[in-house]
């Protein structure tokens, strides 16, 4: 059994209240601090790189930035500056996005669920290769990228973590496709989707059939995330204690109490309280 990490996930905010929150939550000694993107909201990143330069140790990440919504070397060279800023502590939590979270108000984005899809796969082929630093070339369906013919000079400098930043991704079990694409991927976020094709709860169960998964396909030898979310603030001491061990048992790596619905002064008691004891 590993051991797992704790984190937050912050409610949509402002930069200085996700600054001050980050803040809050290194000095009560959780691990990490993760915050989400909408179609339109107050940028994710900027809000992170506030909550960089009043941190030193926790790590800071997104669940998740919908791909679609930014171009590829755009994303790379936003999250570069970050990880460079804080340290070596960016994840970049990464999804198709979630069109029902008003993709309607703006209609020349793309909303097929195929092209979002590929987007993203084609978004993880490219972050990889211009995380490295090297000349190459790219002919995707989505994105096209000639980097041979661009003078390195202009190449910004290789994060800080190597070999790259490290990518979390939705996964959606049992579908195949899906699991092959974090199978490229430095961490899952689980999701699962029944014999009906909705969308149901995961269980500790479904974290060990994707372990198991994961463990017989990937080749990559960096290390893996597993990342459940949850909410622990009305159990008791043994309750909490007693869910992440069973979900510690299963094979997930990280916890991450979910504020999303809180307000800022919700958020900030509940962090100030400390993770659960694990």
């Amino acid at each position: 059994m590993s051991a797992l990490k704790m984190g937050v996930a912050l409610p949509y905010l402002g930069a200085r209240s996700i600054a001050n929150l980050a803040k809050e939550a290194e000095e009560a000694g959780w691990d990490g601090v993760y915050v989400g993107d909408a179609i339109w909201c107050e940028d994710p990143l900027i809000g992170l790189t506030a909550a960089a330069m009043s941190t030193s140790r926790i790590r800071l990440g997104t669940m998740v930035i919908p791909v679609p919504l930014r171009k590829p070397w755009k994303l790379a060279s936003e999250s570069i500056a970050l990880e460079r800023l804080s340290g070596g502590r960016l994840t970049l939590g990464l999804g198709a996005g979630a069109v029902w979270m008003g993709w309607q108000a703006f209609p020349d984005e793309v909303i097929d669920k195929r092209a979002r899809a590929e987007m993203l796969d084609e978004t993880i082929d490219i972050l990889d290769l211009l995380y490295q630093r090297k000349p190459f070339d790219y002919d995707g369906k989505h994105y096209h990228l000639k980097l041979t013919g661009l003078d390195e000079q202009y190449y910004p400098p290789l994060p800080i973590q190597q070999p790259r930043i490290p990518l979390w991704v939705v996964g959606i079990w049992p579908h195949q496709k899906s699991m092959r694409r974090i199978l490229k991927c430095d961490g899952l976020l689980p999701q699962k989707m029944n014999a009906a094709g909705e969308f149901a709860e995961v269980t500790p169960d479904d974290i060990r059939a994707m372990k198991a998964y994961m463990d017989a396909n990937r080749t990559r030898t960096t290390p893996f995330d597993i990342v459940v979310e949850g909410d622990t603030s009305k159990m008791t001491p043994n309750e909490a204690q007693e869910k992440l061990n069973t979900w510690a048992e299963a094979g997930a790596t990280w916890w991450i109490e979910g504020l999303w619905e809180r307000s800022e002064e919700q958020a900030s008691a509940r962090i100030q309280q400390g993770p659960p004891q694990f």
